[in-house]
């Protein structure tokens, strides 16, 4: 595999801008709305439990997110939620969807130092619909020479989009918040992986560090990517 890069691979959520506590504060508020109804020490994982279900039929994103906290609620009262409950729900995934891009530190300078040296390819998973909203509003689309919005991140994933932007995944690197999705399936298919640390991540997207993995590299924030590119590409 080439040592040289050509092309660089950016996740969006949580990478680029901030998602997850968007997601955590309206799970909060859900929480509290089914109080009365149910244990709330349990309510958690029950929902996590549906929503961990329902992602192979709606897939990531807010509209799987909105529907699993009704479907939850529908569960945990017995069938019994009012439709004010359910009317609060459904509010509160239109203000998530609506809710301003917030830039996370170090995206745009980055991005603007990579752009023109490398294939920049914004690869995001999530719903079609609110990915495309959030990188109109953020103002980076521009940056990158492509998008993928993409169902799910696996290892034939990287392989088909490095190898179609790209001299292939051996040539790639990928930078993202997700060890189980950036990271760990961009270095199984022959790509460098840059992990980001967030300080919220999904437990869906928690992973074991690939500890002694020579394509994997780890840094503070997104700042320090120009560096570790120029270091990895002089080989």
């Amino acid at each position: 595999m080439s040592a040289r890069l050509d092309t660089i691979g950016f996740d969006a959520d949580d990478t680029l801008w901030q998602n997850e506590q968007f997601y955590q504060i309206r799970q909060a508020r859900f929480l509290d709305l089914l109080a009365e109804y149910a244990d709330p020490d349990g309510l958690p994982d029950r929902l996590i439990a549906v929503m961990m279900r329902n992602i192979k039929a709606y897939g990531f994103g807010i509209k799987s997110f909105t529907l699993s906290m009704i479907e939850t609620a529908i569960e945990v009262t017995e069938g019994r939620a009012p439709a004010s409950l359910i009317q609060e729900i459904l509010a509160a995934g239109r203000e998530m969807a609506a809710h301003p891009v917030e830039i996370l530190p170090h995206a745009r300078e980055t991005l603007e130092a990579l752009a023109g040296r490398y294939r920049l390819v914004l690869i995001t998973k999530g719903d079609l619909f609110d990915q495309e909203r959030k990188i109109a509003e953020s103002g980076l689309g521009d940056l990158f020479d492509a998008v993928e919005i993409v169902s799910d991140k696996k290892i034939s994933t990287y392989e088909r989009i490095f190898g179609r932007h790209g001299g292939g995944p051996g040539a790639a690197m990928m930078v993202g918040n997700s060890l189980k999705s950036d990271i760990l399936p961009a270095i199984a298919a022959g790509s460098w992986g840059v992990y980001v640390p967030h300080d919220l991540t999904w437990a869906y997207e928690h992973a074991e560090t690939p500890s002694g993995e020579p394509r994997f590299r780890s840094v503070a924030h997104l700042g320090e990517v120009v560096g570790l590119v120029a270091e990895i590409d002089r080989g």
